[in-house]
C-alpha cells in the first residue's frame, strides 16, 4: 500500500437529525474522557454510494448487513460504521468481468484511492466475504476471479508487491529493477506471496470448488519456490534488486539495491515490509512465519486436490527449514519482557525490537493462525508491541495504537487496534478497542490509515479499502461468536458536533 500524499485535517458528519443533514466544525482535539453519548434519536445517513454506482452488489452481503444492522440497532454509531465499511471493497474497488483471454472469471481490485492491484490488500479486501461464498453465486464468482487473477499477477512477477489492470505502466516505471508495463511497484515483499495462499485455501475449505487449482495455480505455486528459495540466499543474493530515486530512505534498498546483508541461515529475504517500507534486516519475522503456514496449506491443496506430492514435499520441507530456523534466530530474551519474537533479524545475531501496524506483524501473528494465541512467547511479545517499549507505539488524548516510519511519529494505525481486539480473549479490552475505533473516525463513518494520537481529526486516507473492510470482519466475527452484548455496550464517547 501507498501512502496519501496528504494528511487531512477537520471533522464532519453526515448524519441526518429530524431528516436535516447537519455538518460538524472542526474539532483541535478529542476529549480525553466524556460521557457515553445518547445517539439512539439520530438517524445516520449512509456513506456508501447509491446503489447504481456500487462496482459490485451481493445479495449474501445485503443480507448480512441488515441481519447485523437489526442485531445492533440499540448502538446506531457502531450500526452506521459497519454499514458503510463491510461492503466497501465490493462498492467502490471490485472490477469483475471475464478473460478477454480465457473466458476465466476476472477480479481486478483497487486498494482504494490508489488505482492498482496490491497482492495483500486485496487477498485481506476480498477475505471477509468468503464466507457468504456458498450463499451467493455472484460473489463466488468475484472471489474465484481474485484469486486466479492473483495467481496471473504472481506468474508475471513474483518479485512484484503490485499490479497494473494490463500493460499501462505507472509512476514507478522508471524504478531500478526489471520494471514490466504490468507492474506498478515491484517491492518485493514476502506476504505478497502468502495472501493469496490464504484467500485460496480459506475459499476451497468454506466452498469445495477445487476448480482454481489448475495450471495457473501450479505456476505459480512453482513461481513461489523458486522466489523463496532464491531469497534463502544460500546460492548468492539472488536476481532481485531495487532502487529508487527518492527522497524516502523507507521508499529505496541500501547496499545498490541489495538491502543489508543477511547470513544464510533458513529464513526467507524480503525486502520490504507490508507497509512497503525498506526492512532494516532482511528477514522480517512475522512474514517468515505467514510463510511457513502458507506453505503448509499449499501442500495440503496440492496433495489433496491436485495429486503432486513431490512438490507438496518440497513445500513442506522448506515450511520445515523456516520454523527450525525462526526458533533458533527470531527469539529476543527480553530483560523486561522475557522471550521475545524480534521483528527482523539477519542471521548475523542483529534484531530489532518493534512493531508495524500493518499485517504481517507481530500482534497479527495469531490472527493470521501463524502461531497460537496461547503460545507464551507470543503472549510476552503481544504485551511488548502494544507499550511504549515498542518504538512505533504512541499513545495520546486521541487514542492509542501501532504505527510505523510509513506515516512516522504520532501516527497509531486503527489496523493495530484491530489486530489487538481479534487477538484478544478479553471482553474489556475488545470493548475499549471497539470504542476507540469510533472514537477515531473523525466523523466520517470509515476507517482511516492513520491518525494524530491527541487528535483524530488530523488522519491520512479518506478511502483505504482494507481497513474498513477488517473492520467489518470484526465485527462479524464478535456477532457470530455470540458477543453482541459486548457489541452493544461498546459505544462511541466523543460527542456529536
Amino acid at each position: 500500500m501507498k501512502l496519501s500524499s496528504k494528511i487531512i485535517t477537520g471533522m464532519s458528519f453526515a448524519l441526518a437529525v429530524n431528516v436535516t443533514v447537519a455538518n460538524a466544525a472542526p474539532v483541535t482535539a478529542a476529549p480525553v474522557e466524556v460521557a457515553a453519548q445518547d445517539n439512539t434519536r439520530i438517524t445516520f445517513v449512509s456513506q456508501r454510494p447509491n446503489v447504481e454506482d456500487r462496482l459490485f452488489r451481493s445479495e449474501a452481503v445485503e443480507k448480512e448487513i441488515k441481519r447485523v444492522k437489526k442485531l445492533l440497532k440499540s448502538n446506531p454509531y457502531l450500526c452506521w460504521m459497519f454499514e458503510n465499511c463491510y461492503p466497501n471493497t465490493i462498492d467502490t474497488t471490485v472490477h469483475y468481468r471475464k478473460d478477454k483471454t480465457d473466458g476465466e472469471d476476472d477480479t481486478f481490485v483497487y486498494t482504494g484511492d490508489i488505482h492498482a492491484m496490491w497482492l495483500r490488500d486485496s487477498g485481506a479486501q476480498v477475505f471477509p466475504y468468503v464466507q457468504l461464498a456458498n450463499e451467493d453465486p455472484e460473489l463466488k464468482k468475484m472471489l474465484r476471479g481474485t484469486i486466479l487473477r492473483q495467481f496471473k499477477c504472481i506468474n508475471i512477477d513474483p518479485y512484484a508487491n503490485a499490479f497494473n489492470d494490463g500493460p499501462v505502466g505507472g509512476e514507478w516505471q522508471s524504478d531500478l529493477t526489471d520494471m514490466k508495463l504490468e507492474l506498478h511497484e515491484r517491492k518485493y515483499e514476502i506476504d505478497s506471496l502468502c495472501y493469496p495462499i490464504r484467500l485460496a485455501y480459506e475459499y476451497w475449505q468454506k466452498t469445495g470448488d477445487t476448480s482454481v487449482f489448475g495450471d495457473i495455480w501450479l505456476e505459480a505455486i512453482g513461481n513461489i519456490l523458486k522466489t523463496f528459495r532464491e531469497q534463502q540466499r544460500k546460492d548468492g543474493v539472488g536476481p532481485y534488486r531495487f532502487q529508487r530515486v527518492t527522497a524516502s530512505q523507507g521508499d529505496t534498498v541500501a547496499n545498490h539495491g541489495l538491502g543489508n546483508p543477511a547470513k544464510p541461515v533458513g529464513l526467507i529475504c524480503s525486502f520490504f515490509r507490508p507497509s512497503d517500507d525498506a526492512c532494516t534486516f532482511l528477514y522480517l519475522v512475522p512474514s517468515n512465519f505467514m510463510a511457513v503456514s502458507s506453505l503448509r496449506k499449499a501442500a495440503e491443496i496440492l496433495t489433496t486436490v491436485n495429486g503432486k506430492a513431490y512438490i507438496a514435499k518440497e513445500c513442506t520441507e522448506l515450511a520445515d527449514e523456516v520454523e527450525k530456523a525462526l526458533k533458533k534466530y527470531a527469539i529476543n530474551h527480553h530483560p523486561k519482557y522475557g522471550d521475545i519474537y524480534a521483528y527482523e533479524v539477519d542471521g548475523f545475531g542483529n534484531q530489532l525490537l518493534m512493531d508495524d501496524a500493518n499485517v504481517p506483524s507481530l500482534l497479527a501473528m495469531a490472527y493470521l493462525g501463524d502461531v497460537p494465541a496461547s503460545d507464551p512467547i507470543y503472549q510476552n511479545t503481544r504485551r511488548f508491541v502494544w507499550s511504549e517499549d515498542n518504538p512505533y507505539f504512541f499513545r495520546g488524548k486521541a487514542g492509542e495504537g501501532i504505527g510505523g516510519p510509513h506515516i512516522g511519529y504520532d501516527m497509531p494505525w486503527p489496523m493495530s487496534i484491530m489486530m489487538k481486539a481479534f487477538t484478544s480473549n478479553n471482553d474489556n479490552e475488545i470493548k475499549d478497542c471497539l470504542v476507540m475505533l469510533q472514537n477515531t473516525d473523525a466523523g466520517k463513518g470509515f476507517i482511516h490509515e492513520s491518525f494524530h494520537k491527541d487528535n483524530a481529526a488530523k488522519y491520512t486516507r479518506d478511502w483505504f479499502a482494507w481497513q474498513n473492510t477488517l473492520f467489518g470482519e470484526l465485527i462479524l466475527k464478535l456477532v457470530n461468536e455470540g458477543k453482541v452484548d459486548l457489541l452493544l455496550n461498546a459505544k462511541c464517547t466523543v460527542p456529536v458536533r
